[in-house]
């Protein structure tokens, strides 16, 4: 439904590991039910700004790119309301131990540059990817120019993949970006032999920071379509 001030009213819980350097980045979308979803605009608010245990609600402009010399900022995208709580654990509970061992990770391979580490990127799976003419998924890892592809799997809108990519990295990924897309690919015969299912940007600072990430991301340009991936940093 058409709307210009969308009320959601939606709670989502991070764990965090460090709030003085972390940040969380908002992006608004326009959802179309055809084509693809356009993007209103983004934000990034640093967590060094919430105070334990007090629930603090921040108005933030919403613009095209976090470029300050972007000219196409000064154009107003509208705002965005968000309430944020930080409550960091206690040093007796058991929510510690679980993200503690939840984020752990093997240690990169001998070999590993100096500095630098492992990036493993895991696809496991996705629900309710669909094309218009056919679905046959396989995703694609597009990160710094370098192209990884899954195998495909035939006629299934839920597929499950389970295969992992390594990328040795000089050093750690902050600032870095990963796109994760699914396609499909129809037969050598067929008029439409690919389409785009959906894909998502992943910012890749967080995994330098927790070390781990294990994550369902929802799709762009896809009406339903989410994936799982998870994410890990060896070094």
């Amino acid at each position: 439904m058409s709307n210009l001030n969308p009320e959601w009213n939606e709670v989502f819980t991070f764990a965090v590991k460090d709030p003085n350097s972390q940040v969380l980045e908002l992006l608004a979308y326009d959802w179309d039910k055809v084509g693809t979803h356009d993007k209103l605009g983004m934000q990034i608010l640093p967590l060094k700004y919430v105070t334990a245990h007090e629930p603090k609600i921040f108005t933030l402009e919403l613009l095209k790119t976090m470029d300050p010399n972007d000219p196409h900022n000064k154009r107003s995208r509208g705002q965005i309301i968000v309430e944020l709580t930080y409550n960091p654990f206690k040093e007796d509970d058991n929510s510690v131990r679980d993200y503690e061992n939840a984020t752990e990770v093997d240690k990169a391979p001998e070999g590993t540059p100096e500095g630098g580490g492992l990036l493993v990127v895991i696809v496991h799976e996705a629900e309710d990817v669909e094309g218009k003419h056919h679905t046959n998924p396989y995703v694609t890892l597009l990160f710094m120019g370098e192209e990884r592809k899954t195998k495909r799997v035939k006629k299934n809108r839920d597929p499950r993949w389970e295969q992992d990519f390594e990328f040795m990295l000089e050093k750690p990924p902050v600032g870095e970006k990963i796109q994760v897309k699914v396609l499909s690919k129809g037969s050598s015969f067929h008029w439409h032999r690919k389409e785009d299912l959906g894909y998502v940007d992943i910012n890749l600072s967080d995994v330098v920071n927790n070390k781990r990430i294990n994550e369902i991301y929802h799709l762009i340009n896809s009406r339903n379509g989410k994936i799982h991936i998870e994410l890990q940093w060896k070094t």
